[in-house]
């Protein structure tokens, strides 16, 4: 499943796009912490006027509201530009390259339509339904990016005999674990639900994220290896977030503080947090995709399911 590693271009594009997405997304977490997501009525205009004629920096100072939430659109214009830069490119060549480079440039249009569907019936399910569904593309662009790699060609020979059953099953899982997590902080985000559900949820996502991590980062396969130390880190960071983030929105009494709406460390810290968040989902994603590989290529041997290490066949270590 890999790119020849001569083609510099396919993956460069690849990349591009993974970074261009992180711009709808770090805007669109600004906007609900802001709650700006209903400063325009209407959808695809802005106040009537064309999105992409909208003088839209006029309202830097007047109408901050209106600023993070055009630049939000924008920023959507941007990643549809550049999903249809990538499927042209993926295009020129077969099999799971096109199919995949098609499906990132639907995802977007849908999530564009979703984005609009949100602004006409000014529902707050909908804007939680697309913090999800943009996290699912964000994730499927870096598992693609992933795919694409030349050393991939080389990690999916090497036989995985360190991660044990347990290992697999969460490295496998834990994308359903994280976005449940994901799940109930968008409840609580945008509907004000689910306030100690969160909270306890991320406990156990912490658990699950440090025991897999610590599972992946003896695999022998590198991928894995990657996989473990991307999950580990951004899990960990993300719960410091999360500490923040509950910290500046409801405060900490025992301590004194109290939380000011609208401030700008609760901004900073509820908005990374959802960035964050994302990230986590990716990382874990890619995981479970890269699991999955090796497991339909027989690369995941015998004596790790049955939790007996041996050494590494077939492969480089």
């Amino acid at each position: 499943m890999s790119v020849d590693s001569s083609n510099k271009a396919l993956r460069t594009m690849a990349t591009a796009t993974c970074l261009v997405a992180l711009l709808p997304i770090g805007l669109g977490a600004l906007v609900t912490t802001l709650k700006a997501g209903m400063a325009f009525a209407d959808w695809p205009s802005s106040d009537g006027q064309n999105m992409l004629l909208y003088p839209w920096l006029n309202d830097f100072r007047t109408h901050p509201d209106k600023f993070v939430e055009h630049g939000h659109r924008l920023a959507g214009v941007v990643i549809g530009i550049t999903a249809i830069a990538l499927a042209v490119q993926s295009w020129s060549y077969r099999g799971w390259i096109r199919r995949y480079g098609l499906l990132l440039l639907l995802a977007v249009i849908l999530q564009g339509l979703l984005g609009g569907a949100r602004v006409l019936f000014d529902a707050g399910t909908l804007a939680m339904t697309h913090s999800i569904t943009g996290a699912l593309f964000f994730s499927a662009c870096v598992v693609f990016r992933m795919l694409l790699s030349p050393r991939a060609a080389v990690w999916n020979r090497i036989t995985e005999d360190r991660l044990s059953a347990a290992g697999v099953a969460i490295a496998t899982v834990l994308p359903l674990v994280v976005l449940a997590q994901y799940f109930l902080g968008g409840m609580l985000r945008h509907l004000h639900m689910f306030r100690n559900e969160h909270i306890l949820g991320a406990i156990v996502t912490l658990i699950c994220c440090c025991w897999a991590g610590v599972s992946l980062l003896r695999a022998a396969n590198p991928a894995l290896r990657r996989c473990g130390i991307a999950v580990v880190s951004a899990v960990a960071l993300q719960f410091a977030l999360g500490l923040g983030a509950l910290t500046t929105r409801f405060g900490f009494q025992k301590l004194g503080y109290v939380s000011v709406s609208g401030s700008l460390e609760q901004a900073i810290f509820c908005s990374l947090h959802t960035v964050v968040g994302i990230l986590l989902v990716a990382a874990t994603t890619s995981t479970a995709v890269w699991t999955i590989v090796l497991l339909r290529q027989g690369l995941i041997s015998a004596a790790a399911l049955s939790q007996n290490p041996g050494s590494v066949q077939g492969g480089v270590a």
